[in-house]
């Protein structure tokens, strides 16, 4: 019988995963958006008490109107065609668009809008410390670096700080939407961070107070602000109506309001390119050996056919033969390279973009410090700028390598350099140049130092410095986490771009080179592995699917306790107990469940610290036991009266005749029904994410605006949800079998 049950369910989550995607290939809205004035009669969504929702109302009063409690939800609707448009924050819509290449914005902004923090009226001392941090950030550039690090127009990985914080005293409780990247949102350490999460630690450290976080929708931000579950909401706009309800600090950075649509057949945006990141899954890519290209493909492409070289020139090589479909170059090198080969050509100048340090061995901090001097200097006196020019702004291969003399004795110091390529490290007509070698040039004899130059493979730098066989290795290297724990850094002396290349004609045929069309499953494949298996997001899931069911127990077990002492007070003689059991009864049936939860948490438990899950149970729990009030009450009263009258003549007194013949033939009755809202309970807690409090909806939610898969999460859940409920009807099927003596006689 388990495995016929097993079977069952099986065919019916197959048909779950299989009705989730036709419904997503199948659109209803083939409108193109190519302005804002097209948007005028179109469908748009937008977020829940955002800006966005009320510019939506103003600017297009003609158009309809749907609201959204994620932003991922619009793009699900927008991609499955229920929408024409998305109205969002243009950061949001920046990361939609990098992770869905059928997706862009316009570039023209629906309103301009400045970010601020939210803190609650009356607390004015907040209010000015906030404004003060707020300023101070601003003047020490700090604001401007964080914009820098957390808006990229590419996929680099972030560029977190590690902010301490202490460890005791009054907590600064910050309300995010951590579904919002680059906003805010979860990385895989389970941590909030994003441009959000950073400007409350800094805020934090500056108060010298620890930080608590509390994820919720964004639509209960406000509400939380007012009744003192938080003491700051980040990144809101301060319009005239929220101004009613909340104060607003001085702004943060100034951002825009941008509609989201659907690229047009042929349409190219943004740069004028088509090709998409997400192109080099199922792609032969080449890199540069040991390079932070070869990491960057190796961990966010899994499905990419990685080609590992030693040379550039082997590299371009490949492209031409077409061994390779694509190759990363750095961008400054790769327009260099086309120079040479006009058959090539630049599918985005937008990749990655990185901080580039000169290498130190980590025992020798002082020759470190005297270069980060040095290149201080040379910032301040304009050589710098020169050098710059020289190598970066005219043709690197028509520069002309200013000529230095190396003194005959003294300190002597080697630069390690793989010799890969202009405009960085050359080796032409019998000597060393590019800017790399000018600028430890300059350095060595600004500090009367001999340099000694030592060509070995990209991939050897690293270890020949960590080892001693070095001093110094310089040729546009990246600084990285990975790195930084062998040797040490510079200062950065610039960031650089990366350029993804390919021969021309790329995408004629809709994108596809050599590597083919990806097929149904490989796309299945490379979206588990994207959703569960990158870092480590299947314990998000984990940690939702605890939550979700702790909560649906503990709701159960306290709703049906509660409905059992409600039908007594309701079937009791005693006025005074039923009237207020059918007040109970009918206001709790009468409101939903979501409005109950935020009146428990932000109005009656306003003023105490309780734990959102204790809410979550109370306040189902309460829906639950009006609901099972109303089950008991019917089930006893269809148990024949003589049933009791013949209990009593035999001796029984009251409560024995209940419990032993009336309770066995009402629980029959009631199991059925019983099973049937004990479900509908399961589901229903997917709301809790309003209190913050991170279910398995929750968890989803979090997913998706990490990877802006819009589909794929929500299958998921929706499965997993099937299962639970799938195996908690058959353990109260059990009970009903055991309860029903006919049904035991029954054979199986």
């Amino acid at each position: 019988m388990f495995r016929l049950h097993m079977k069952r369910a099986s065919v019916l989550a197959l048909l779950c995963l299989f009705t989730a995607a036709v419904l997503a290939g199948c659109g209803k809205s083939e409108k193109v958006i190519e302005k804002l004035d097209d948007a005028r009669e179109s469908k748009i969504g937008v977020m829940t008490g955002t800006t966005g929702e009320q510019l939506a109302l103003a600017r297009f009063p003609d158009a309809d109107v749907k609201s959204f409690d994620d932003v991922m939800d619009a793009v699900a609707a927008l991609k499955a065609g229920q929408l024409d448009a998305v109205i969002t924050a243009y950061s949001i819509a920046l990361n939609v668009s990098k992770h869905n290449p059928d997706l862009w914005y316009l570039p023209e902004p629906v309103e301009k809008e400045d970010m601020a923090v939210g803190v609650r009226k009356g607390n004015e001392e907040m209010l000015a410390a906030v404004n003060r941090i707020i300023a101070e950030l601003q003047d020490e550039g700090i604001l401007e670096d964080m914009r820098r690090r957390w808006f990229k127009q590419d996929l680099s990985p972030y560029e977190q700080v590690d902010l301490p914080l202490p460890a005791s005293g009054e907590v600064l409780k910050v309300g995010v939407s951590a579904t919002r990247e680059p906003f805010s949102f979860t990385d895989e350490n389970g941590r909030i961070t994003g441009f959000d999460g950073e400007v409350a630690r800094r805020i934090a450290a500056k108060l010298g107070r620890p930080v608590e976080f509390l994820d919720m929708k964004f639509s209960a931000l406000i509400p939380a602000l007012q009744s003192g579950k938080i003491d700051l909401a980040i990144s809101m706009a301060p319009t005239e109506e929220r101004k009613k309800s909340i104060n607003f600090s001085q702004p943060v950075f100034a951002s825009a309001q941008v509609m989201l649509v659907k690229k047009a057949p042929g349409a190219k945006t943004g740069s004028g390119e088509t090709f998409s990141l997400d192109d080099l899954n199922g792609k032969r890519v080449a890199v540069y050996l040991g390079s932070i290209h070869d990491t960057f493909v190796t961990s966010r492409y899994p499905g990419a056919d990685i080609k590992r070289f030693d040379s550039t020139a082997d590299m371009i090589l490949a492209l031409k033969n077409k061994k390779v479909d694509v190759a990363f170059f750095a961008l400054t090198s790769a327009k260099v390279a086309l120079k040479d080969n006009p058959e090539l050509t630049i599918l985005t100048e937008e990749a990655l973009t990185n901080p580039i340090g000169v290498g130190f061995n980590k025992n020798n901090p002082a020759l470190r410090e005297r270069f980060n001097n040095y290149l201080k200097t040379a910032r301040a006196n304009g050589t710098y700028d020169e050098m710059y020019r020289r190598w970066f702004e005219n043709d690197p291969e028509k520069a002309e390598m200013p000529e230095f003399e190396n003194p005959e004795t003294g300190e002597e110091i080697v630069l390690g350099v793989a010799v890969v390529e202009l405009p960085h490290v050359a080796y032409m007509n019998g000597k060393y140049v590019g800017f790399d070698i000018e600028m430890v040039q300059r350095f060595a004899l600004h500090e009367g130092i001999r340099l000694k130059i030592m060509p070995m493979e990209f991939s050897a730098l690293v270890a020949a410095l960590a080892s001693g066989k070095v001093d110094i290795i310089a040729d546009a290297i990246t600084i990285t986490e990975e790195r930084q724990k062998q040797i040490d850094f510079s200062d950065p002396y610039m960031y650089t771009k990366t350029a993804v290349i390919a021969l021309k004609g790329y995408g004629a045929d809709g994108g596809g080179v050599a590597g083919g069309d990806v097929s149904f499953l490989q796309k299945v494949g490379d979206s588990f592995y994207k959703n569960l298996i990158l870092e480590n997001r299947y314990l998000l899931i984990i940690d939702g699917l605890k939550v979700t069911v702790l909560i649906s127990l503990l709701s159960t077990v306290f709703g049906t306790l509660l409905g059992a002492l409600i039908c007594f007070m309701r079937m009791s003689p005693n006025k005074a107990l039923r009237q207020p059991a059918k007040v109970y009864i009918s206001i709790l049936r009468g409101t939903p469940v979501l409005v109950l939860l935020m009146i428990i948490f932000y109005v009656v438990f306003a003023s105490v610290d309780i734990n959102p899950i204790l809410v979550a149970v109370l306040a189902f729990g309460m829906n639950f036991g009006a609901y099972v009030s109303e089950m008991f009450r019917t089930g006893i009263e269809s148990v024949d009266r003589g049933q009791t009258e013949a209990g009593i003549a035999m001796g029984f007194t009251k409560a024995k005749t209940f419990l032993y013949i009336i309770l066995p033939q009402a629980v029959r009755q009631i199991l059925p029904v019983y099973k049937g809202e004990f479900i509908s309970l399961v589901k229903m807690t997917s709301v809790v994410g309003y209190i913050a409090v991170q279910d398995l909806t929750k968890a989803g939610d979090i997913i998706r605006s990490r990877t802006f898969d819009a589909f794929f999460p929500l299958v998921m859940v929706a499965v997993l949800y099937f299962f639970i409920t799938w195996l908690l009807s058959l353990s109260l099927g059990y009970v009903e079998w055991v309860a029903d003596p006919k049904a035991r006689r029954k054979p199986v």
